[in-house]
């Protein structure tokens, strides 16, 4: 299995299902930093990265927001003093998708730019 930040985020267009929890729980040992929270009732993936500053924090959502950009595939995001929340979800099958792990993982892969 190739790593997931190399593999490309395929636009989902709906029509297929969330993956179930036994696909979340295989997929993501991949992405270890993040985790599964739950908002509105709909699984979302999660990371809370760190920053020195509000200007290193607000530069990673620019970088962020330029990948999501690219890939046309849209996180919410919470910058504050010092950190940035990302969460990735599928908004229109209301679950996760493969692609929500990719784009985890191309995140995670930004910091270390």
């Amino acid at each position: 299995m190739p790593e997931l930040a190399s593999e490309k985020c395929i636009p989902c267009r709906g029509g297929i299902p969330p993956l179930t929890r036994a696909e979340i729980a295989e997929l993501l040992p991949q992405i270890p930093a993040w985790e599964t929270v739950e908002r509105n009732g709909i699984p979302l993936l999660q990371h809370t990265f760190k920053f020195k500053n509000f200007t290193d924090a607000l530069a990673f959502t620019n970088k962020v927001a330029a990948l999501a950009e690219e890939h046309d595939h849209h996180p919410r995001l919470v910058t504050e003093w010092g950190r940035v929340t990302v969460q990735w979800w599928t908004h229109i099958i209301q679950g996760l998708h493969r692609n929500d792990f990719i784009m985890a993982a191309k995140t995670d892969a930004l910091v270390q730019k």
